[in-house]
């Protein structure tokens, strides 16, 4: 189902309105805290000093202050608006017992377990099924509104109808909404497009009849070149037998078969290419499990400029795997995501400090910050054949080496006090993913023309 553009006019109202709202609610907050004053308010407890100091550590980490605000209205919103994804389609579960429950269940339960509303708890619920997309130590995570603040976001996203979060646009145009009002404002400035901004500018949500178009008669012509005969056929309304196509250099197995979107927004691209993929690997023979799990791990891969598009994409393949029949009580496979405009937080030699006197992991820390200190402006159109790349073999023979090196550097940071360091550690292995995607081959690369 496609949202109407009545649907569409409500949900961008509201979307702006939470987005105000937030950001006020996050100011508000972190002055509280006293994120930027030299000196801690003195009304602190000792846990606030210490959620003080992660969010000092994380906004060093960003351009500027602004950034940090920005984030922290983010997550707050989202979380709880993908904890509602879940739960109205039949998917939010409790972390006990392993079974759905609804919002009114969540209702019930906050008041005995101590929680200040239904969006509280159902928003933990919803992290720990998505751990990865919201962790537990994010301290934007850990940071409480002010309770009237809260209220009136949690009011906002009552009023979203239900039919957006059984839609299969919504949560993309949820996105789009939310960064409208950057987007209006950095073209009216008539200034040059760069660095943080690019992202909002840049973002065009792509209508799903091109992204069928597209997909069907490159992806969909390849499986019927294999599978002539195969009932797939009926379903692709915008297949074109007209086309001609050469598949030579594509595989015979579908489990070979690589998939890119390297500037994949909130996923429209990977979606669509997921849901095709899954029904090609059922048709042959493979359980809804092993379906969903092979598309994740084999066939589809995305780069993007904006972390927060990283991880809209990433929620909506998790949704989309759930929705075909994967266990939701089952751990999914990470999806190869990441983002490709990371912006550096530290400079070289800090670096190289995080390999603690280990010549080789160093080398390969201060080529990471060579090639990616340019990645918010270059996205994926980073080259990791250059900068340095090129003169250092063990990223072509190694990786497994070099990974090895680095998570065992990172789970020595975890155990460290120094939040800095904590930081910097999630950006590189983030970094490597990235790398590793990156520095792949594939047969289809897909996106927005």
């Amino acid at each position: 189902m496609i949202l109407t553009e009545e649907q569409r006019r409500l949900l961008a109202k509201i979307t702006g309105d939470a987005r105000q709202l937030a950001e006020q609610a996050a100011h508000k907050t972190l002055q509280l805290l006293g994120v930027q004053a030299d000196r801690p308010p003195s009304h602190l407890t000792s846990k606030q000093h210490e959620l003080r100091s992660r969010l000092q550590a994380l906004g060093r980490c960003l351009p500027n202050y602004e950034a940090l605000k920005l984030a922290l209205a983010y997550k707050q919103w989202h979380r709880m608006l993908f904890a509602r994804f879940l739960a109205e389609n039949e998917l939010l579960l409790h972390p006990d017992y392993g079974v759905p429950i609804t919002l009114s269940d969540c209702e019930q339960l906050a008041g005995q377990q101590g929680e200040s509303s239904l969006w509280t708890l159902a928003s933990k619920y919803a992290a720990h099924m998505l751990p990865g997309i919201f962790p537990q130590d994010d301290p934007l995570l850990q940071v409480s509104l002010a309770t009237e603040d809260r209220i009136g976001l949690e009011q906002l996203l009552t009023q979203i109808p239900s039919p957006v979060f059984s839609s299969d646009d919504g949560l993309g145009w949820t996105y789009q909404f939310w960064q409208a009002e950057t987007k209006n404002r950095v073209t009216a400035s008539g200034l040059p497009v760069a660095g943080s901004d690019i992202p909002a500018v840049t973002q065009l949500f792509t209508e799903p009849y091109m992204v069928q178009y597209l997909l069907q008669n490159t992806l969909g012509a390849w499986w019927l070149h294999l599978y002539p005969a195969s009932p797939l056929k009926e379903q692709w309304k915008y297949l074109r037998s007209e086309i001609e196509h050469d598949f030579s250099a594509w595989p015979r197995d579908i489990a070979d078969l690589r998939l890119i979107d390297p500037c994949c927004g909130s996923g429209h691209f990977l979606v669509e290419a997921f849901k095709m993929l899954f029904q090609m690997r059922q048709e042959l023979g493979e359980s809804a499990t092993a379906a969903a799990a092979g598309v994740l791990e084999d066939n589809i891969y995305g780069l993007e400029l904006d972390s927060r598009c990283v991880q809209i994409a990433a929620f909506a393949l998790a949704l989309t795997a759930w929705k075909s029949g994967y266990p939701p009580e089952k751990p999914l496979p990470i999806p190869h995501i990441a983002c490709s405009g990371l912006p550096l937080g530290a400079d070289a030699r800090e670096w190289q400090q995080l390999a603690n006197g280990d010549s080789y992991l160093a080398e390969a820390l201060l080529n990471l910050h060579s090639v990616f200190q340019q990645a918010p402006e270059l996205g994926s159109l980073i080259d990791p054949r250059r900068n340095g790349f090129e003169n250092l073999p063990l990223l072509e023979h190694k990786q497994d080496q070099l990974l090895s090196h680095l998570e065992t550097a990172l789970a020595k940071e975890k155990h460290q006090a120094d939040p800095v360091a904590q930081v910097f550690g999630s950006f590189a292995k983030g970094t490597l993913r990235l790398l590793s995607i990156l520095k792949e081959k594939y047969h289809l690369v897909v996106t927005n023309p």
